[in-house]
């Protein structure tokens, strides 16, 4: 691995997550709802970087060494020409492996065609099984939809995770029933902690629960072995559930507040604003877009993408006094 993907803390910087909007076709409670004070602030298209822009960043960080991109948004699939896109990713030499995280609106019109640009694994937000809570909390009626896509995703073949955000009081009375999913369907569910992020965010110490209570909860359904750390599992620490009547599946539980994983992060962000960032939780960024619009080289590019893995924080502070990072979670990229 080249030496300029290494941080001072000796972590090596293996992917990039691209955030290739912040718009959305649902408002989630916690990540931009309607009644955001103000009203909901959207990036003008030309405040997009372009995708040859993307690609040019792509074909550098990749130069570097790095071999694994993941696309979020916002929601990446509503982006004109983004299956255009996700084609030409395909072909750069050296890009072993493109992930997508969606939230699965638009996921069984897309799915054949993102299968044949190359992508295998997906990473799919759901938060509720149940169609009225779904609306609840996504502000929107569309489960059916995503059920829909996400049952096209598994006829297809891809490797699925299901994203969970665990929310005390919200839906933690569905903690088994999604359990039961990763038991019952060949999905590992990962449930996420509810993280304070964004200036509005709708988070609180009454909502938070814990990965431990977490593990506690699905525990009761049969036995929780820990697998052994796997490379591509990123931040989640994953069990394989045994069920007493035999049946097995996996689990997940990603604790950026509880147990951060800081020691362990391998990621870089840029965000749907061109703005590089080096930890989700950490409002620290460097404007990667005014460097490419103002004719930067490629060297000089790749000069601020090694400085920011050089600033890259040990970690955040949140479980030290729950501070809420500034940055909005649909433009980092979630």
């Amino acid at each position: 691995m080249n030496s300029d993907l290494v941080d001072n803390f000796s972590r090596t910087i293996s992917y990039l997550r691209l955030s290739l909007t912040d718009r959305c076709n649902l408002r989630c409670r916690y990540c931009m709802p309607e009644d955001i004070k103000g009203g909901l602030q959207v990036l003008r298209h030309e405040d997009l970087l372009r995708y040859e822009e993307l690609l040019r960043i792509v074909n550098i960080v990749v130069k570097m060494g790095m071999n694994k991109i993941r696309l979020t948004g916002g929601e990446p699939l509503v982006r004109k020409g983004v299956m255009d896109f996700i084609d030409a990713l395909s072909h750069i030499d050296g890009l072993e492996e493109i992930r997508l995280t969606t939230n699965g609106v638009l996921l069984h019109e897309k799915a054949k065609g993102l299968y044949n640009a190359g992508i295998r694994k997906l990473n799919i937000s759901l938060d509720s099984m149940r169609p009225d809570r779904f609306k609840a909390i996504a502000g929107v009626d569309l489960f059916h939809k995503v059920w829909q896509g996400i049952e096209t995703a598994e006829k297809i073949g891809f490797d699925v995770k299901i994203n969970v955000v665990a929310m005390k009081g919200v839906n933690d009375d569905e903690f088994v029933d999604f359990a039961r999913l990763a038991v019952e369907r060949p999905f590992q569910v990962r449930f996420i902690e509810f993280m304070p992020v964004g200036n509005d965010s709708t988070w609180d110490k009454a909502t938070y629960i814990s990965s431990s209570d977490l593990e506690d909860i699905v525990g009761e359904m049969g036995e929780l072995e820990p697998l052994a750390g796997r490379r591509m599992d990123g931040p989640a620490r994953v069990y394989s559930l045994q069920m007493k009547n035999g049946q097995t599946g996996e689990v997940g539980f990603i604790s950026p507040i509880s147990h951060h994983f800081c020691d362990t992060c391998n990621r870089l962000r840029l965000t749907s604003a061109g703005r590089l960032r080096a930890c989700l939780l950490h409002d620290r960024e460097a404007d990667l877009k005014s460097l490419l619009r103002n004719g930067a080289s490629d060297k000089e590019l790749q000069e601020l993408i090694r400085q920011t893995i050089l600033d890259k924080p040990k970690g955040h502070t949140l479980a030290d006094d729950q501070a809420n990072c500034s940055g909005q979670m649909s433009r980092i990229g979630g």
